[in-house]
């Protein structure tokens, strides 16, 4: 029995009760608070839960937001990031660590001799969603006159084939909302929109709200995708294709459709994929303007041929 109760010991722990104790915090009762999350990839209207101001979990914010409580595991994993003892704490100046305020003379320095010459001056940013951020940003570099100051925006998941395709179809460079609460019949070609693709975390509850057999309709998915997805475990036909594929598939899709509307087929030999098509093409020929079709190719030619 001693034995026990001394392997049992466990470090000991002072704690020390607040002088004055903020108003809002109880010890031992969580409080929530709501929040947005946005990192360039997932966006969500949060719930973040914390116990004396740490923040310990994060979950959908059903009550506001486009999401209407839908998250991602990145969404709710991103938590641990506030706690992992690896992170960068402080600015660093070629590999030590420095101050801001050295960091900022030392910006500030380089950034008068680059105007003083009329050099140039990029500012690399993701996608922004806030006008709060963008107005800085040009303020930013409005205060950089007499030098060539730009603003690039580089993102590491590339749409640029879908801007760029909605460009050429439809006179607009802009990624569109998908009303996947309206479909009746959706086709996706390697569009993960449940998980990876875009807006998932708008896209998955306006795709479950049609997925209730107690409903007047539900809607019916068609899955062609290489590797096994959430989006492709939930359809209703999944086909696997390979990744070189996904362009015929696409392709024998819309000659399905084309032949049976008037319109001109595509020139492509698309046998190895045609029977896998020929239910999906006849679902959307029996429901034009209730149907949807998304592709996750980032090839401006595909997407041409999905529009």
């Amino acid at each position: 029995a001693a034995a026990t109760l001394a392997a049992c010991e466990s470090p000991v722990v002072k704690a020390i009760p607040y002088v004055n104790k903020p108003e809002d915090i109880t010890p031992g009762v969580a409080n929530w608070y709501s929040s947005t999350y946005w990192d360039g990839n997932d966006y969500a209207s949060i719930l973040v839960k914390t116990r004396e101001g740490r923040p310990i979990f994060i979950k959908g914010n059903k009550s506001f937001g486009i999401n209407k409580g839908a998250t991602t595991p990145r969404i709710i994993g991103s938590v641990l990031s506030l706690y992992n003892g690896a992170r960068l704490q402080m600015p660093m100046a070629k590999g030590s660590k420095a101050t801001w305020s050295t960091v900022d003379k030392t910006v500030q320095t380089q950034l008068k001799d680059i105007v003083a010459k009329g050099g140039k001056v990029r500012v690399m940013t993701n996608t922004t969603l806030s006008p709060s951020t963008d107005a800085i940003i040009n303020e930013f570099i409005g205060s950089l006159a007499g030098a060539d100051a730009k603003v690039v925006t580089y993102d590491p998941i590339s749409y640029s084939g879908i801007t760029k395709a909605n460009q050429d179809s439809f006179g607009s460079a802009v990624v569109p909302t998908y009303n996947f609460d309206k479909a009746k019949i959706i086709v996706s070609i390697g569009a993960d929109f449940l998980t990876n693709w875009l807006l998932s975390t708008d896209y998955l509850p306006d795709y479950l709200s049609n997925r209730n057999p107690e409903n007047d309709w539900m809607s019916r998915h068609f899955q062609y995708e290489s590797v096994m997805t959430t989006t492709g475990s939930n359809a209703d036909v999944r086909v696997p294709i390979k990744p070189s594929e996904e362009a015929k598939v696409v392709v024998a899709l819309y000659n399905k459709v084309a032949s049976q509307l008037g319109g001109e087929k595509i020139s492509l030999d698309t046998s190895s994929v045609d029977a896998s098509v020929e239910s999906a093409a006849s679902d959307l020929i029996s429901n034009q303007g209730k149907s949807l079709v998304v592709c996750g190719s980032n090839d401006e030619s595909i997407q041409i041929v999905v529009n």
